[in-house]
Order: C-alpha cells, then structure tokens, then sequence
C-alpha cells in the first residue's frame, strides 16, 4: 500500500492542477497578509474562504482522480493486492497531496509575515488543522461517490452535488427551522444539526479557538454556551475524526463488494 500511496501523491504532486492550487493559496495568503496588515484579520478571512474552497477542491480532484484512473486501477487489481490496500493509498496519496499543497501555499506567506513570532502561530494551525481534515473527509467522500457511480457525468454531478448541500444548501434549511420554530427550545437540536455537518464543525472549532462572539452565529453560541471554548474544540475534533474515519471504512467495505 505504500507504493501505491507514494505514486499517488507524486502523480498529482506533477499535475498543473495541483502547481495552480498551491499557487492560489500563495497569493490569496500574501494579498490577504497586505492588506489586512496583521495576522489575525487575515486568518479570520482565510477561515471563510477554507471552509467553501477546500471541500470543492478535495471533493472534485477526488471525484476526477478516480475515473482518470480507472485503467491503472483495473490493472493493480489484477495483481495479488487488497482492494481495500489499493483504494486507501490512493485515497492517501490524492488527499496526501493536496493537504501540502494547502499547508505550504498558507504557510509560506504567513511565515515570511513573522508567524513563527506570533501568538497567532496556534490560531493558523487551527486553520490548518481544519483545512487538512476537511480535505480527508471530502476526498474520501468523493472515492465513495465515484465507487457507487460507474457513469463519470453522474458522479461528477453527485460530488457537487453535495458540496452545494453541506456548504450552502444545508445552512439555508437549518437558519429556516430555526426561525420556523424559534418559540421551542432547539439547543439540542442545534447541536446535533452542527455535528452533522462537517463545515459547520470546522467553522465552530476555529471560531472557538479565536474566541470571537460577535462572528458566532446561533449554533456557535449554542455550542460554545454549553461546552466551553476547551470542551467544544475536543468535541468537535472527535467528531471531525470521526467524519475521517465513517467514509473510509464505506469506502473500504464499497471497494470489496464491488464487481469490477
């Protein structure tokens, strides 16, 4: 499994795909660093910007690597390898790959800005740690849109599909309930409706760490009233693994079943 994960990530390592993300992000971070003129407004516009971009590009390069693929992987099955040990190194490599190109595209501007002299130095690797674990959960997300679709136009469709239910869609129909029903007691169910999404538990776990109320919404300040800042980072951490761990044991089990 770990050839199979180093040609993955060298592969899309070499893509121009992967040379124009890396380099989006370089020059989002330094234009964001000159005009914000200090490290914490422009970590706050970075976190806006990380939790739509980075599931769209985790969920589309994965979707595209897999049916690009598909003739390398028939033949990879056709020697004595585990399915499972051929899709979880390829799902290694591509989100491997992807996750450097994020960390060293905001890392390099921000470093040369003096973050490493910075108290801000912990509230960016929230930000990275976020962007990293979203990257993990979309692309494995992706691998099992595209095991469960054999058609590439409909996986593609299904993959944004997605994208656009837990980054905007899901948003919408949870601010709408909670003004439908805003005479009942919904702090329960704002809290599980923002375990469900893995967006919204970035967005809270990075708001709690910079400990800004003002841009917490409804469910952030649920969240934070009943946890506390420590408490409700260590949960929402534990359920962004587990948002990790859910698809790629799908993945894997999707792989085995699957009649190629």
């Amino acid at each position: 499994m770990l050839k199979i994960i180093k040609y993955s990530f060298f592969d899309l390592v070499r893509s121009r795909w992967s040379y124009a993300y890396f380099l989006f992000y370089l020059l989002l971070a330094a234009v964001l660093l000159f005009l914000n003129n200090n490290l914490s407004g422009a970590i706050i516009t970075l976190m806006n910007v990380n939790i739509i971009l980075v599931p769209l590009i985790a969920t589309v390069f994965g979707v595209m690597y897999h049916y690009n693929s598909r003739e390398f992987t028939n033949l990879l099955l056709a020697q004595p390898l585990k399915r499972s040990a051929i899709f979880t190194g390829q799902y290694l490599g591509i989100a491997g790959s992807l996750s450097l190109s994020l960390v060293l595209g905001l890392g390099i501007p921000f470093a040369a800005y003096g973050l490493f002299r910075s108290t801000m130095i912990w509230n960016f690797a929230i930000l990275m740690i976020t962007g990293v674990a979203l990257t993990f959960i979309f692309t494995s997300l992706a691998f099992n849109i595209a095991l469960s679709n054999e058609n590439r136009i409909k996986g593609f469709g299904y993959a944004i599909l997605l994208w656009l239910l837990l980054a905007v869609v899901y948003d919408g129909i949870f601010l709408l309930l909670l003004a439908s029903f805003q005479e009942y007691p919904l702090e329960k169910f704002s809290l599980a409706a923002t375990v469900l999404n893995p967006i919204d538990l970035s967005r809270i776990l990075i708001l709690l760490k910079l400990d800004i109320s003002a841009l917490l919404g409804y469910t952030g300040a649920v969240f934070k009233q009943f946890f506390g800042t420590s408490t409700g980072s260590i949960l929402s951490s534990l359920m962004l693994l587990l948002w990790i761990v859910l698809p790629l044991w799908r993945m894997r089990k999707t792989a085995e079943r699957k009649d190629f």
